[in-house]
């Protein structure tokens, strides 16, 4: 969202972007090289103007958020929040932004003891609402793809694309296919929320924006399919299990249950007062643009050893050891592909006491 945000904003504005690497300023885009967490640097950045608008793509903790919000608020006339969709609770019907969130509703009490990422963007978003302040715009993504980033159910593209480059089998599960899913371009966001900048009718108010457009997970795994196919001339073999493999890797079941689990699709009534919905891409068309495009310029930006050797674990295949880096990470793709997860668990756990007595 943010580069396609950038380039739609900088037409007829000088934008600011902060980045921790240096990069040269172009046009009306202006690079300030910095750790926008850093409340020295975040500091100095806004005493620099009062700001039309800050958007804030940073994955803060709410204490960060809490110690920066005076001054974020205090230096511009909007501040525009990235939450998710994944805040909301399961609903039969369409999601309005009025929809009751799992913050509010859940009676999971170990869930509820978590910051997992929907708990955590939520109890964010309440810093927004009780603020005294109101000069706040909280957008609410649902699943956002664009040339790089292809999902399939929990998978980023380097969980399923990358197996299926190398000729191994993708591994889904049964437990999704039946799902309904709203994904929707980054383009069509980065629009969204560039529709709001400016508008005083946003203050205060959270939108999310998504494509009116909803199908099941099955469907998105055939149109990766027949792309590749068309593209590549590759049958794609899939093998389906039961339920999903991130079960096995606790800290993931969340994403899982509370989310992939439920039935998504939007009502945009809020959001279509700023801009056409109607007019974003539909994910039939986009996702086959975006894999085929991909597929021309892959580029993965890393490897999950534990999903790679589970995958290649149900799938009796093996990854070539030298595409992992460093004898230990060798050694985990080996316990996990024989299944040795105990011997696994023990060692991640002497890792932890030799931390803490360091």
């Amino acid at each position: 969202m943010g580069v396609p945000l950038v380039n739609i904003i900088a037409k007829e504005n000088d934008v600011y972007v902060t980045s921790r690497k240096i990069k040269e300023s172009t046009g009306n885009i202006h690079y300030e090289t910095g750790n926008a967490q850093n409340r020295e640097f975040l500091s100095k950045l806004l005493n620099k103007f009062h700001w039309d608008a800050i958007i804030d793509f940073m994955v803060r903790t709410q204490e960060n958020l809490i110690e920066n919000l005076s001054l974020l608020l205090e230096s511009t006339d909007q501040y525009i929040f990235i939450s998710s969709a994944r805040v909301y609770a399961e609903s039969e019907t369409p999601i309005t932004e009025d929809t009751p969130r799992l913050l509010d509703v859940s009676k999971d009490k170990e869930f509820l003891a978590t910051n997992e990422y929907a708990l955590a963007k939520a109890r964010e978003e309440d810093i927004l609402f009780n603020s005294e302040q109101k000069n706040f715009t909280i957008i609410r993504p649902s699943i956002t793809y664009n040339d790089q980033r292809l999902q399939l159910g929990v998978f980023e593209k380097e969980e399923w694309l990358k197996r299926a480059l190398n000729g191994q089998s993708i591994v889904f599960s049964r437990d999704l296919m039946n799902k309904i899913t709203t994904m929707t371009h980054g383009d069509d966001v980065a629009a969204g929320i560039a529709a709001l900048i400016g508008k005083k009718e946003a203050l205060g108010k959270a939108f999310h924006i998504t494509s009116p457009k909803s199908l099941k997970w099955s469907d998105v795994l055939n149109i990766y399919k027949s792309t590749i196919k068309e593209i590549l001339g590759k049958e794609i073999n899939v093998i389906l299990t039961n339920k999903s493999t991130n079960f096995i890797f606790p800290e993931k079941k969340y994403q899982l249950i509370y989310c992939r689990y439920f039935n998504r699709s939007f009502n945009n009534s809020r959001i279509s007062k700023f801009i056409d919905v109607e007019k974003f891409k539909s994910p039939q068309e986009g996702l086959k643009e975006c894999l085929r495009n991909c597929l021309y310029n892959p580029d993965f930006l890393y490897s999950n050893i534990y999903l790679e050797a589970e995958h290649d674990r149900i799938a009796h295949e093996f990854t070539s050891l030298s595409s992992f880096k460093g004898l230990r990470h060798k050694i985990t793709y080996l316990l996990i592909r024989y299944k040795l997860h105990f011997i696994h668990r023990q060692i991640a756990k002497l890792k932890s006491k030799i931390k803490k007595l360091k």
